[in-house]
């Protein structure tokens, strides 16, 4: 047993995966093999939940039943809608919402009961929890709003229903592919910090429904998760502001603040995300006749590669891209849970079928020999 201290178990070892591989030096991400610049631009997100969950694409037959499999778990109870309704009334944090939400769903799974050791019931929980999730998130945006929830559509795809029930009418192919691009890339990540959380809840045997809710609590952590909102919160920023985005950026680097949207714990080049996204931004400006927001982008990247040797993450370009969609800035971070949801239930079925409790240990720094001291007498 090696005494070794790894902060933050960075470069530790802890498990083994058939899921996704990371090549930070290369620029890299692979599902189960296969390239992610295949998988988005010709893949859709459900065939990537199948292939995650089963360890294969599905052929036809087998996607047309997964899809009519998680169309049918869409909508969820009127309790846990009415608790959605109270977070939104209290003007809660979108990420606390939907933790709160996902946990509350395991009061009206008929799988509830079963034990973790069931793989089937998992994934049938599992299928459960990714298709509500959209439907939480969307009816927590709408009710905050003073809107009725809009009801799911069993004609409409994973990425274009959520559309639909955010806004009230159904996107067009653009929108719809490019949103279902995005679930794609958003999938899975290695052992990030909230699938880490994930396995840990997953290991001790207990539900998927709380290894979901902590993974959610986890991604909620700037950290972790909100990056997106944070590059398109500067963005506005910038475009508010009378200096282009260059001259911001090096005032604000003046001011030690951070430029949201660089460097990453595992790549060394840019993200393959983020290359792909970026596409999709300047697709989106340029059809809407708002191509400034990729400008800024491009213009802050190029300087911070030149000058800072810093490229971008996936929540660089996932940013703008939202934006253009209409999204509302602080729903970005759920829409990354609402595809990594995916990826948690993955990682968490795969390690539990060769379980061991995850229990580190930590060195001790504390006091030595202390003399107890009766409470009169202190």
């Amino acid at each position: 047993m090696t005494d070794e201290l790894r902060k933050g178990l960075e470069g530790v070892l802890v498990a083994e995966s058939e899921l996704s591989r990371i090549d930070g030096d290369e620029g890299e991400l692979v599902y189960r093999g296969y390239a992610i610049e295949d998988l988005a631009r010709e893949a859709s997100f459900e065939e990537v939940i199948y292939l995650l969950w089963h360890g294969h694409l599905p052929d036809g037959d087998e996607l047309a039943a997964f899809e009519e499999s998680m169309v049918a778990e869409r909508e969820v109870d009127e309790d846990v809608l009415g608790t959605v309704g109270e977070l939104a009334a209290a003007d809660e944090n979108p990420m606390a919402a939907l933790r709160t939400a996902v946990s509350s769903l395991s009061a009206y799974d008929e799988d509830a009961a079963v034990p973790a050791t069931d793989t089937d019931a998992t994934l049938r929980k599992g299928r459960r929890i990714t298709a509500k999730i959209p439907t939480i998130l969307a009816a927590f945006v709408r009710m905050r709003d003073g809107q009725d929830p809009v009801e799911p559509r069993e004609d409409l795809g994973h990425a274009a229903n959520f559309l639909y029930m955010l806004n009230g009418e159904e996107p067009d192919d653009v929108l719809a592919e490019t949103f279902d691009m995005a679930l794609v890339l958003h999938a899975d990540h290695g052992l990030n910090a909230s699938t880490f959380a994930a396995m840990v809840t997953a290991s001790t045997m207990s539900d998927i429904h709380s290894a979901v809710t902590s993974a959610i609590g986890t991604l909620k952590g700037p950290l972790h998760g909100g990056a997106n909102q944070d590059v398109m919160e500067m963005l506005k920023e910038v475009d508010d502001s009378d200096r282009d985005p260059i001259a911001w950026v090096e005032k604000a680097l003046g001011e030690g603040r951070r430029i949201s949207g660089f460097g990453h714990r595992v790549y060394n080049v840019k993200d393959p995300r983020a290359k792909i996204l970026g596409e999709r931004s300047k697709e989106l400006g340029e059809a809407a006749g708002t191509p400034k927001w990729y400008e800024y982008s491009t213009q802050i990247e190029e300087y911070m590669a030149d000058e800072k040797g810093l490229a971008p993450n996936v929540d660089f370009y996932s940013a703008s891209t939202y934006y253009q969609m209409g999204i509302p800035i602080d729903v970005y971070t759920p829409i990354f849970a609402m595809s990594r949801a995916s990826g948690w239930i993955a990682h968490a079925i795969e390690y539990t079928e060769d379980n061991r409790l995850i229990r580190p240990r930590a060195r001790y720094t504390g006091p030595e020999d202390q003399t107890f001291t009766p409470v009169d007498e202190r």
